[in-house]
């Protein structure tokens, strides 16, 4: 089968919660963000990955862990976070007083990583993958994992705030109709719940894949 990408979010964290720019920060997952990787978990089961990679992160690994692919993850350095420097630990309100109109992806982040090398690391990620057939899951975090997902339909960077990313949630990206040279997003910032509900006719799971 063409190469299939499950992108998963980590769990919330109090910064999350507070919406807090969490770059590497080392926060640990609330008691909801456990919840939410337990039931990313009972949602991939039965689903089989060709590779497993996790970001070094926390909160990325402890979701990792709780969704019971930790013992399968290779940990993966370009799936950190954004390395937001002197914006760390700041919401967006305080950051657009000091610096009106500020966008992430098209600024970067004073004392942190520009948009341009954020983008090679997404860059680097999918060249690596280049050769893999099958499933592959990615833990990460959410600004990271938009960048990705721009980056694998072939476009700029800078169009990364256009898409939300909840918390423990689930995206895919693959093929249109498995043609490799028509890179796609299948599915995007799906939560647990709604899955459950859209696969609960079947019962099956495994078959995310086919949505």
């Amino acid at each position: 089968m063409a190469l299939e990408i499950y992108l998963i979010r980590h769990g919330e964290t109090a910064w999350s919660l507070s919406g807090q720019h969490t770059g590497r920060t080392d926060l640990p997952l609330t008691e909801h963000g456990e919840q939410q990787a337990r039931q990313l978990g009972d949602l991939l089961h039965g689903v089989s990955f060709s590779q497993i990679q996790v970001s070094p992160l926390r909160r990325a690994r402890r979701t990792c862990e709780l969704a019971t692919f930790g013992a399968a993850a290779r940990v993966e350095q370009d799936l950190s976070e954004w390395d937001y420097g002197d914006y760390e630990g700041l919401t967006p309100t305080q950051i657009h007083a000091q610096r009106p109109g500020w966008n992430v992806y098209r600024d970067g982040c004073p004392g942190g990583e520009s948009a341009q090398q954020v983008a090679a690391r997404a860059d680097r990620v999918i060249a690596a993958l280049g050769t893999v057939k099958g499933r592959v899951a990615l833990f990460s975090h959410g600004q990271f994992l938009r960048a990705l997902a721009v980056r694998w339909i072939e476009l700029p960077i800078q169009q990364g705030y256009r898409l939300a990313l909840d918390t423990g949630s689930l995206s895919i990206l693959g093929s249109e109709h498995n043609n490799e040279g028509a890179p796609a997003i299948l599915l995007w910032n799906a939560v647990s719940n709604d899955l459950f509900e859209l696969t609960s006719r079947t019962a099956a799971p495994a078959k995310l894949s086919e949505l």
